[in-house]
């Protein structure tokens, strides 16, 4: 049977369309985006943000890769160091992000915030301070204000009569009677080492004031992680581990799956000293067990130089832009989208408060939290975040064994020092 033209036409044309891509997919480009939002509530901001984005900005597409907090830092690492970085990013600021920033990988947002003098000045200006690097800044605030405190269960203290400590003898009097009635006063899942990290640091912070680090870490004329603020945290550190403060287990159990939590729901510990976005992920995992929590301020160490300095951030997560991207003005658009004005209200019915101005908080912990945060003397970054990364994989290495009583609080400070005069010079 023979064809006539029109049909031998019509498969000469179809065959031709297989082979060559249709105009609109050779114009999508992509932009690729890394971060740690894993939680249901917290995926579906970032879901919804890129949506807005994608729909706001025809021929661009957005590949995420969400990924557990450990894992994230790991494959960022390798990311950067084999040139292969996402185009937008996720980071606690700091001394990572300082690295990249150093290698020429990182975008300079300065010129971009310049532009947009509005997006800018919705945040709190010292948000920006964990990722301004040589007065430029390399990061938006993009999540969360968050500090470490200690959270308690209130069933647990009212049932033996306890009350939070102000004081260091009050919380060793706390300790002691949750140990006497068979409850661990503390859970913690120290398998990434930075959980436990947080509660050296706070010793530190009460023994020798904000000063110790700072000065430590700027190697200014007395600074030293040898200084006996160091030392001092670190036999505290191993006289709770002695005594029983910590639930049994600590070193091996994994945060990133809710190892220290699980202690918590079962009544087996009181308390544990964490961010304050363990409230949000408790509430995604038994919202009626957060109705038993709240949370104090670490306590005051008698004749130590700080009583009221905090560890934490204003503006965790920060969301920059690399240099591999081949897109970055689309990619700081996808960032501004990432904290516009829906995302923000959002993160803040998640219990999150982003460091916008004037935003409208009305629950009474939050309130107490930003009193804190106005009320301290210094907010000092978390060492493994300010500092450059192998001093900061070492400081939790140190602090790790510090816990397991393989080292001496002496030679863990002097471990510290020693390098940091290489590190830091």
């Amino acid at each position: 049977m023979r064809l006539s033209f029109p049909v031998k036409n019509a498969l000469v044309l179809a065959a031709w369309s297989l082979c060559v891509p249709l105009a609109g997919a050779q114009d999508v480009k992509t932009l690729t985006q890394w971060d740690i939002r894993t939680r249901p509530t917290q995926n579906k901001i970032m879901v919804d943000a890129v949506s807005r984005f994608e729909k706001s900005n025809p021929g661009y597409k957005v590949e995420r890769s969400a990924v557990l907090n450990d894992p994230y830092k790991v494959k960022l690492k390798i990311a950067f160091g084999a040139n292969e970085p996402p185009c937008v990013f996720s980071s606690w600021g700091g001394g990572p992000l300082r690295e990249y920033v150093k290698a020429g990988q990182v975008v300079d947002l300065t010129p971009y915030l310049a532009k947009d003098t509005a997006f800018r000045d919705r945040f709190v200006p010292s948000s920006f301070e964990a990722v301004r690097i040589d007065g430029k800044v390399y990061g938006i605030p993009g999540e969360d204000t968050t500090l470490a405190v200690v959270h308690y269960n209130k069933e647990l203290f009212a049932r033996f009569g306890l009350q939070p400590p102000k004081t260091w003898p009050e919380m060793v009097k706390v300790m002691d009677t949750l140990k006497a009635n068979g409850v661990a006063p503390f859970a913690l899942a120290n398998k990434g080492k930075w959980p436990a990290s947080m509660v050296y640091m706070y010793l530190v912070d009460r023994i020798g004031g904000g000063d110790a680090f700072r000065k430590a870490v700027t190697r200014a004329p007395g600074g030293s992680f040898a200084d006996p603020a160091f030392v001092e945290a670190g036999r505290m550190l191993q006289e709770m581990v002695k005594s029983g403060a910590f639930a049994p287990g600590f070193n091996g159990l994994d945060y990133d799956v809710g190892g220290s939590r699980r202690l918590l729901y079962a009544g087996r510990a009181a308390m544990t000293v964490m961010g304050t976005w363990e409230i949000s992920a408790m509430a995604n995992e038994n919202a009626e067990f957060v109705k038993k929590m709240d949370f104090f301020a670490f306590p005051a160490i008698p004749g130590g130089k700080g009583s009221t300095g905090v560890i934490g951030t204003v503006g965790d997560n920060f969301y920059s832009v690399s240099k591999a991207c081949k897109h970055p003005d689309a990619a700081v658009e996808l960032v501004k989208t990432l904290v516009d004005e829906e995302a923000v209200q959002a993160r803040l019915g998640e219990g999150r408060i982003v460091p916008i101005k004037g935003l409208n908080v009305t629950d009474p912990g939050k309130l107490r939290l930003l009193k804190m945060l106005n009320d301290a003397s210094n907010v000092q970054l978390w060492y493994d975040q300010e500092l450059p990364p192998s001093l900061g994989e070492l400081h939790k290495d140190l602090v790790q064994s510090l816990l397991a009583l393989s080292i001496t609080p002496e030679e863990a400070a002097n471990r510290m020092e020693a390098a940091a005069k290489d590190a830091l010079r």
